[in-house]
């Protein structure tokens, strides 16, 4: 193994790490069978303003985390076919 190779492990592992926990920490979406029937909570002050909540930030970084995380993954196989 080259030390890129393993600099890019380490990365990936502390990558997962950060996934596995920002996913934990997020709430969970289901509403249950009365929000499907009623339609949930989409005219709420919190409905409206959904992007501003912690939530929304919590998402966002969850799916940056993802692409990144995939994307080094590509990467980090990519190099070792060369190396």
């Amino acid at each position: 193994m080259t030390a890129v190779q393993i600099v890019f492990g380490i990365v990936l592992i502390l990558l997962a790490l950060a996934l596995i926990v920002i996913v934990l920490v997020q709430d969970s979406n289901q509403q249950g069978l009365s929000g499907a029937i009623s339609g949930g909570s989409s005219e709420s002050f919190f409905g409206k303003n959904k992007g501003r909540t912690d939530e929304a930030k919590k998402a966002f970084i969850t799916k940056i985390l993802a692409v990144v995380f995939m994307v080094l993954a590509l990467v980090t196989v990519i190099v070792s076919m060369f190396a």
